[in-house]
């Protein structure tokens, strides 16, 4: 069974024209699993070959906009082209169920409008919603494919949770944005691959804008990533989300290499810093 990792989008809540949002799909044997729609994360999903009907379920960490600004596109398009289109499942913090129904809310002239115009559709978009707490890693799929949640960190944002993928012994963990914590280590407990959202808190802290610097306390550092994934004894880690994003030359300031050099201070196995659309195997 081919567990496989699709960086959807890399990037953050900055404007990139070479990232698209956060957005992680996971592959299993044909079933594809969507974990946050971040900005443009339909079009990078149209580059990957897997359209919205070919998802199963859609999994939220939290609800913070920049992970859930294309939620919206997702439920759509998988509802106008689907002959005829089948319910999305959503899995998310407490707080999902709302959103879900605001974003539909949001939608009813257009929804109206398909329905009106086309003889087929004659209900709008089924979104069923699942709310999970994570506490002491709740399965919230177990169907050949094990989906362990857990809570995480990123107060004032809260709840927000983080997802394990299990797959015939192989393991991948989303972990979304959070600090180092108690369910995070639980969950990258000898993960084969754990995917998490850093920040350069070395840069960050000397730019004169406050508002920058207060990413700095509820995001993990590079360092703060590198001793999740030491204490975890996960296999490889995966820098994500990256703030402020690293320059264009590998080698230059804040270049990859940087990032990479930062994270080996404090882990000795594999790292990534990968580009959108990028292929990760998981246990292979």
């Amino acid at each position: 069974m081919a567990l496989e990792l699709v960086m959807v989008g890399t990037g953050s809540p900055l404007p990139d024209a070479s990232r698209a949002g956060p957005s992680q799909l996971v592959g299993v044997d044909g079933r594809w699993f969507l974990f946050d729609a971040g900005r443009g994360c339909l079009m990078r999903l149209a580059a990957t070959g897997v359209g919205p009907a070919q998802i199963e379920s859609l999994f939220l960490t939290h609800l913070h906009s920049d992970h859930v600004t294309d939620v919206n596109d997702v439920i759509t398009t998988r509802w106008i082209t689907g002959f005829p289109g089948s319910p999305l499942p959503v899995v998310g913090p407490a707080g999902t169920q709302r959103f879900v129904e605001d974003t539909l809310r949001m939608l009813e002239p257009d929804i109206g409008w398909r329905v009106a115009h086309h003889d087929d559709l004659v209900t709008g978009p089924e979104v069923p919603v699942t709310e999970t707490t994570g506490v002491e890693g709740e399965v919230v799929l177990d169907d050949g494919v094990r989906i362990i949640a857990t809570p995480t960190d990123h107060r004032p944002v809260h709840p927000t949770v983080a997802y394990r993928v299990e797959a015939d012994g192989c393991s991948v963990v989303l972990a979304g944005d959070t600090v180092p914590c108690g369910g995070l280590d639980l969950l990258c407990a000898g993960a084969d691959v754990y995917v998490q959202t850093v920040v350069r808190d070395d840069v960050i802290r000397n730019i004169p804008l406050q508002r920058l610097r207060d990413v700095l306390d509820y995001h993990s550092s590079v360092a703060d990533a590198a001793r999740t994934a030491t204490r975890a004894g996960v296999g490889t880690l995966v820098l994500n989300h990256c703030v402020p994003t690293p320059g264009p030359d590998p080698d230059g300031p804040n270049g990859r290499n940087e990032w990479l050099a930062m994270a080996a201070e404090h882990f000795d196995g594999e790292i990534l810093l990968p580009d959108d659309l990028d292929r990760i195997g998981v246990g292979t």
